[in-house]
């Protein structure tokens, strides 16, 4: 191997490493913000109701601001090269969407879709090549929901708020609905989907419970 092979080689691993690390600060910093939110979330369970809220809206702009940081990435990744460097952020991303969905639902008790999460964290369509949410991000992103919202459901009980496991149960349901139509095929979210049913069965025994003592209304159910 000439010389020059070996310098235009060596250029090449150097301009990878330092892209590399370019990457890496930008996913730490949001990693950094995905951990934040979620532990600020964790309070969801020893908080009242009429205080979550509040609650909320401390999380919401630790949540905006993930737009700066996935701008940042994508503005450091080669058109074309999405896949290679995907794995980087991928957890970061899967709880961006996991805090993303737990916000909407403790608000509204409805379901993002994978383009509003997109849109909420700032991720254009014309950056399709270099960063975006795939399919499978936003499904372990909703699984990690799910797993949230069985404890959820348990501890709602112990703040005297009865109804509410109801309505997990019934968002739960038709999230885990969804999930059965489709063709997973991914090792790792396959395994992951099949861990919901305990998570099902933990939240249907506390509203079992909860209707054997008629401690909702029945309008509830």
């Amino acid at each position: 191997m000439d010389s020059a092979n070996l310098d235009f080689i060596n250029r090449m691993l150097e301009q990878d490493s330092e892209l590399r690390e370019k990457i890496k600060d930008q996913v730490t910093e949001f990693d950094k913000k995905t951990r934040t939110m979620t532990g600020l979330l964790n309070k969801i369970h020893s908080t009242p109701t009429a205080q979550l809220p509040l609650l909320l809206d401390s999380v919401q702009p630790i949540l905006e601001s993930c737009k700066e940081t996935t701008g940042a990435i994508a503005n450091l990744v080669p058109a074309n090269q999405f896949w290679r460097w995907k794995e980087m952020w991928s957890i970061s991303l899967r709880n961006a969407v996991f805090s993303a969905t737990l916000i909407e639902y403790l608000r509204s008790g409805t379901l993002l879709t994978l383009p509003q999460v997109s849109d909420i964290l700032g991720i254009q369509p014309e950056w399709q090549d270099k960063f975006t949410l795939a399919a499978e991000d936003y499904l372990h992103g909703l699984i990690s929901l799910v797993n949230e919202l069985s404890r959820l459901a348990v501890n709602s009980v112990t703040l005297g708020n009865y109804e509410e496991p109801l309505r997990i149960s019934a968002f739960v349901k038709d999230l885990f609905a969804g999930f059965t139509m489709l063709n997973l095929k991914n090792d790792a979210l396959r395994r992951r989907y099949d861990s919901l049913k305990y998570d099902i069965k933990k939240i249907e025994e506390v509203v079992y419970d909860i209707s054997l003592r008629k401690l909702a209304p029945v309008s509830g159910k």
